[in-house]
């Protein structure tokens, strides 16, 4: 292969390679995807959705709700999901429970 077809064929795909690589991060912080709660937020988040439900477990989080900062989703053990609707300092803000004919705020 003559060397300037090695290069043009070398410039493609890094072309490529970071259109790919945009599209990837875009997806990842354009508010398509979930971010789950980790690490001493994840427990702090925990411990104050399930004070404010009484118990049952954490079936999902999310940081940067689109309601609130932090949103953790609590399974009650009758089945019924609760998510519960946290500020910045894990304040309590709102519950809002799944029931048989839709939903409705705690």
């Amino acid at each position: 292969m003559q060397r300037k077809t090695r290069i043009a064929l070398a410039a493609g795909i890094i072309v490529i390679a970071t259109g790919v690589t945009g599209a990837i991060v875009v997806g990842a912080t354009s508010g398509d995807r979930e971010t789950p709660i980790v690490g001493t937020e994840l427990d702090r988040a925990t411990a104050a959705a399930l004070a404010h439900t009484g118990g049952g477990r954490v079936t999902g989080t999310e940081v940067g709700d689109e309601d609130n900062f932090y949103e953790v989703e609590v399974t009650l053990d009758d089945a019924t999901l609760v998510d519960v609707q946290l500020d910045k300092n894990f304040g309590f803000v709102d519950a809002i429970a799944d029931t048989e004919s839709g939903t409705a705020n705690d």
